[in-house]
């Protein structure tokens, strides 16, 4: 039991530095500029490429994946992950940097799905909610701490020894890997007719939506909060740092809490997130322009915030039983999406309507994700009544009419 739970934190640790790698060069985009001779616009193109990829190739190369032994692709996923900030550090060329910028992204979707799946398969399943809960948690410590991390680094060391900090984290994964997930070779591969025919169901399209949604309502806002603070709470630079900073370590808090929630509640969990993000965006909209009481609200923001990810990926993989890691890979593309969306409209609003309204992007995509929420359920409940004829069977039906009545 030490060693799974040992196997579980490994993950966890890959988790952080993939998105310490992604995410951390938001932080350090000015020093990059300056430091290879390039536009800040150009530099931007190393953040949104990752993206672009992700969002494009997820569900493919993890098919492409899918009858490697699970242990060799998470070490080779997060050894390329290595490679990629040593590149990073060493290099004077953006052309070079933005190519190993691709690479990882093509093998972020891979190990994400195939470390989520494999922690949910190295526990009882009673405790597979709480396994991946930990793996997510790689997710809120990478926000909270490898993010700003990263860029202290950057500007008070050197940029190199902030991709080195990279680099160090992912070896540190990698050789975890080896000393304690254990060989996992896929014997019994499902087909990839097989896998992908969960997308030929009309309710895993409508969960994929209302994932998409979530997360343009999570991030219209979340994507602009430096903005948010600075010009509508009049917050200074160092009050804004110190604002995000909090907003992380909440973040992590709040990851667990909703993990428990839903362990207790799934499907109360799902229908309560995109409320919470309604209440919260309005009364960040009411308290906007008050500086004390902005300060315990965007704690509260952190926390809600961060069920976002645990939430949207339980929700999906209710409609990918069948294809546990082509379910995950759909859950990084798709949210990717969301966060793709969720930034353009939020930027939109800014632009037209002034940072003020900005939470009213938010707050309308969280109404909306909680109409197709509703239909979704609505549709698996005409399903049950109907006696399977959308092909779910007795088992499903009756475990998920369970947890709308718990």
């Amino acid at each position: 039991m030490r060693k799974t739970s040992l196997t579980v934190l490994v993950l966890a640790l890959g988790v952080f530095g993939i998105i310490t790698t992604e995410m951390g060069m938001v932080g350090v985009l000015p020093r990059v500029s300056a430091e290879l001779g390039v536009t800040p616009s150009a530099a931007g193109w190393l953040v949104g490429v990752f993206a672009l990829v992700i969002a494009v190739s997820g569900p493919f190369t993890t098919l492409l994946a899918s009858g490697v032994d699970r242990k060799k692709v998470l070490a080779a996923a997060i050894a390329v992950f290595a490679l990629s900030n040593a590149v990073y550090a060493l290099t004077t060329q953006y052309e070079v940097m933005l190519a190993f910028r691709v690479v990882p992204a093509l093998f972020h979707p891979v190990f994400f799905a195939v470390a989520l799946a494999t922690a949910a398969r190295l526990v009882p399943a009673k405790d597979a909610t709480r396994a991946t809960t930990t793996v997510f948690a790689g997710v809120t410590v990478g926000f909270a701490l490898g993010v700003p991390l990263t860029s202290y680094l950057a500007e008070h060391v050197s940029l190199a020894s902030a991709f080195w900090f990279g680099a160090l984290v992912n070896l540190i994964a990698f050789l975890g890997i080896l000393r304690f997930v254990p060989s996992m070779p896929v014997d019994e591969r499902a087909s990839y007719g097989a896998q992908l025919g969960i997308l030929k169901r009309p309710r895993t399209w409508l969960t994929i939506t209302s994932l998409v949604l979530v997360f343009a309502a999570m991030f219209s806002v979340y994507g602009y909060s430096a903005e948010y603070l600075g010009q509508v709470t009049h917050m200074d630079g160092t009050w804004v740092s110190a604002m995000l900073m909090a907003f992380g370590i909440v973040m992590i808090l709040g990851n667990f809490a909703f993990g428990s929630l839903l362990r207790r509640g799934p499907v109360r969990t799902v229908v309560a997130y995109p409320v919470l993000c309604l209440l919260v965006y309005v009364l960040l909209y009411a308290v906007g322009p008050l500086f004390a009481p902005m300060v315990p609200v965007v704690l509260v923001w952190g926390a809600v915030h961060s069920g976002g990810l645990i939430v949207s990926q339980s929700w999906l993989a209710r409609d990918a039983s069948d294809a546990p890691e082509f379910g995950n890979s759909l859950f990084i593309s798709f949210s990717n999406l969301g966060i793709t969306v969720g930034t353009a409209v939020g930027g939109w609003v800014m632009a037209e309507y002034g940072a003020r309204q900005l939470t009213w992007a938010g707050a309308g995509f969280a109404v909306v994700a909680l109409i197709v929420i509703a239909l979704r359920l609505g549709l698996e409940r005409g399903s049950d009544r109907s006696g399977g004829r959308q092909a779910v069977s007795p088992e499903r039906s009756g475990q998920a009419l369970g947890e709308v009545g718990a």
